[in-house]
C-alpha cells in the first residue's frame, strides 16, 4: 500500500485490524509449514522471515539421485515433479535458483489459506515419506 490510513483517519482502526489479521495468519501458516518440513527425514528448513516462501534443503537418497541422472534431470526437479503428479502440490526446484552444487532444495509458498494449509502439510508429509521409502 502506497499510503495507508494514518492515525486519526476514519479507516485507520479497521486498516490496522485487517493488516494485523493478515500478518498473523501468514505467520501461523509459515510456522506450521516449517515445523512440518523440519519433522521430515532429511529435510532442513530455516524459519520464514520477510517473505512468503520457504526454501527447505532436502537430502535425497542416493537411489533417487541416480534415478534422476538416468532420467536426465536434476534430483530436486524429479522430486518436485513426483510431488506434483502424486499430490497436485506445485513447488519450484531449487536447481532453478543456482543452489550450491551437490545440494537439493525446493521453494514453496505459505499462501494457501489456514484451512487449506492443513491438507497441504499432510499431503506433503505423506508424499515425502513414500518418496524416501521408495528410493532407500
Amino acid at each position: 500500500m502506497v499510503r495507508p490510513p494514518a492515525p486519526g483517519e476514519a479507516s485507520y482502526e479497521e486498516y490496522i485490524k485487517e493488516r494485523d489479521a493478515i500478518l498473523n495468519s501468514l505467520k501461523r501458516r509459515a510456522e506450521k509449514l516449517v515445523k512440518m518440513l523440519n519433522s521430515l527425514e532429511g529435510v532442513s528448513c530455516q524459519p520464514v522471515e520477510g517473505a512468503m516462501y520457504a526454501f527447505p534443503q532436502i537430502t535425497l537418497p542416493e537411489k533417487a539421485i541416480q534415478k534422476a541422472k538416468e532420467l536426465g534431470m536434476a534430483p530436486d526437479l524429479m522430486y518436485v515433479l513426483e510431488l506434483l503428479e502424486q499430490t497436485g502440490i506445485c513447488v519450484v526446484p531449487g536447481s532453478g535458483f543456482q543452489q550450491k552444487p551437490g545440494t537439493h532444495h525446493f521453494r514453496t509458498t505459505i499462501l494457501p489459506s489456514e484451512e487449506q494449509i492443513e491438507g497441504v502439510v499432510d499431503r506433503m508429509a505423506k508424499f515425502h515419506a513414500k518418496f524416501m521409502n521408495q528410493y532407500k
